[in-house]
């Protein structure tokens, strides 16, 4: 079994904020666990019954509860899904398959499929944006619109983060809170709740190391879909503006925003993302 935690401990309340999370999710919800081929997977779903369906991928280091602020907004649209991704720290399984293989869309395809769901609207943020890019490439059909903060898997990602994140290694928490402002970008003064939670994850859990796989022009080509991507100018882990120029390059009709001085940590993106979402193919919008 893959360890994805560096102690039973750790894992305890790590599980437990996110316990905390949940209950205090700001509106009423469903709570899923889906059979799929690499274990059970968790999903959070509210929202109209009636409503086109969006789903929520997460970072690596997070879960569902990242998008806690903006789900009061979008659920009044949508009826979402924020999926908890294998071998993050949620409530999925802690499977980790082969980044670049066909196993996370085969993955996604069967949350989908079991949600009943033949064509859905995506919103992914960091690794939750490249796994969205690698289903939409594999499965474009399927993907009606596609919604990206600070993706990973287009610009260079960078090597930089890591020396920061070991240099404060040794500093206990001051060095991990250090080291989110850092690579993350979010600083504890500004945003307290955030930071805490990311140096919980930081202190207890285990994230990949591996790179993630960069997607050609011919994959990114095959974004026929509406595509919104959203980068950070100041980010520490992925080269943004090289982000934006591949985006504008292989996919036109993409809109991309880079923001100058934003980090990997892309908050109050909420409307934006919405009037994406909502818009029709003229730039107005249905609802």
């Amino acid at each position: 079994m893959t360890v994805i935690y560096k102690s039973d401990t750790g894992k305890r309340e790590i599980l437990r904020r996110y316990e905390q999370a949940l209950a205090a999710w700001p509106v009423p919800a469903e709570r899923r666990h889906v059979p799929t081929r690499e274990g059970d997977t968790f999903v959070l779903t509210c929202g109209p019954e009636t409503a086109p369906p969006l789903v929520l991928l997460h970072g690596s280091g997070s879960n569902a509860a990242m998008w806690a602020a903006d789900v009061p907004v979008w659920a009044k649209h949508f009826r979402v899904h924020a999926v908890d991704l294998i071998g993050e720290p949620g409530l999925s399984a802690p499977a980790r398959p082969p980044l670049g293989s066909p196993a996370y869309a085969a993955w996604l395809d069967g949350v989908l499929d079991h949600l009943n769901l033949d064509r859905v609207a995506i919103a992914g943020a960091s690794l939750g944006g490249w796994l969205a890019l690698d289903y939409a490439t594999r499965r474009p059909e399927r993907v009606e619109r596609l919604a990206l903060l600070c993706p990973g898997g287009v610009g260079r990602q960078k090597i930089g983060f890591l020396l920061k994140a070991l240099f404060y290694k040794p500093f206990g928490q001051w060095g991990t809170r250090r080291s989110i402002k850092a690579v993350a970008g979010v600083d504890p003064r500004e945003n307290p709740e955030v930071a805490d939670y990311l140096t919980l994850m930081f202190t207890h859990f285990l994230p990949r190391r591996d790179r993630l796989p960069v997607f050609g022009d011919a994959a990114l080509r095959k974004l026929t879909m509406p595509v919104l991507v959203i980068v950070g100018g100041r980010d520490a882990m992925f080269d943004s503006r090289d982000t934006a120029r591949r985006i504008e390059r292989a996919v036109p009709h993409a809109t991309v925003t880079l923001l100058p001085e934003v980090a990997h940590s892309i908050l109050g993106q909420t409307r934006p993302v919405l009037d994406f979402l909502t818009s029709r193919p003229d730039g107005s919008r249905t609802a």
